[in-house]
């Protein structure tokens, strides 16, 4: 697939990002891929660059880009390594609700912009952390996003007043939450509470349940299942293809 590199202005510095489309002419559909607690790196130029031959553009931002020029982690012992473990948590904790709320909106208007996207408003998927953005920003830029996926997403429902759940009433977007079984970061009381809310606010949605642990559909995670992965790309372009014109 094509790959453009290229940079974005947001509110707060210079974000770089890749941007995917299929061959030929385009427009497509725009989408935003917003990464787990790895950040941006191979492994998600692969699944950016396979999502973009089911006949969408899409763009993968470097969400750290606040941490200047940060070193890559590697996912098979991130967490296990005590000193990379406290980086990894450090870095994921950059990414506020506010600041990736101003970046979405710089992403957006640059997907707008493009010759190669067409529409005004978008899909977003993400894994882990993007999992949680992309419930987020289905709630925070409704007016902007159509379609939202998530995958081992963590997060989405807590006792915050900026948790994602809360947020349902003001969604105009298709939603769709892929959970891991035994995790503890999206429990089975979590997508109650979520199915509850998104039930009561009208917002179409899904929520299911993977039979593989958090972090199945990274092929770099030490979880990941061939099978949920599978899954999960059918999961996300039939949402993507029901909600994206």
């Amino acid at each position: 697939m094509p790959k453009i590199t290229d940079s974005v202005i947001t509110a707060d510095g210079t974000c770089p990002v890749s941007l995917f489309t299929p061959d030929g002419a385009g427009p497509w559909p725009g989408v935003v891929m917003f990464p787990d607690a790895g950040g941006m790196r191979d492994t998600f130029d692969q699944m950016a660059a396979k999502l973009a031959g089911f006949g969408y553009a899409v763009l993968l931002p470097d969400v750290y880009y606040r941490e200047g020029d940060w070193a890559p982690f590697d996912m098979a012992t991130a967490f296990g390594d005590p000193k990379e473990r406290a980086r990894i948590m450090f870095m994921l904790g950059t990414v506020t609700p506010d600041r990736i709320t101003r970046d979405a909106t710089a992403l957006f208007d640059y997907l707008a912009g493009r010759p190669e996207v067409r529409g005004e408003r978008f899909g977003v998927c993400g894994y882990c952390m993007g999992g949680r953005i992309s419930v987020l920003l289905a709630g925070r830029l409704p007016e902007r996003v159509a379609a939202a996926a998530s995958f081992h997403g963590g997060g989405l429902v807590s006792d915050h007043t900026d948790s994602p759940h809360l947020l349902a009433d003001k969604m105009n977007a298709l939603v769709y939450v892929g959970g891991a079984e035994k995790d503890a970061s999206f429990t089975a009381d979590h997508a109650e509470q979520l199915e509850k809310a998104l039930t009561a606010a009208g917002v179409r949605h899904t929520i299911e349940w993977y039979q593989a642990g958090h972090g199945f559909a990274v092929p770099d995670n030490p979880p990941y299942d061939v099978a949920a992965d599978e899954r999960h790309w059918a999961a996300m372009t039939e949402t993507f293809a029901a909600a994206l014109a």
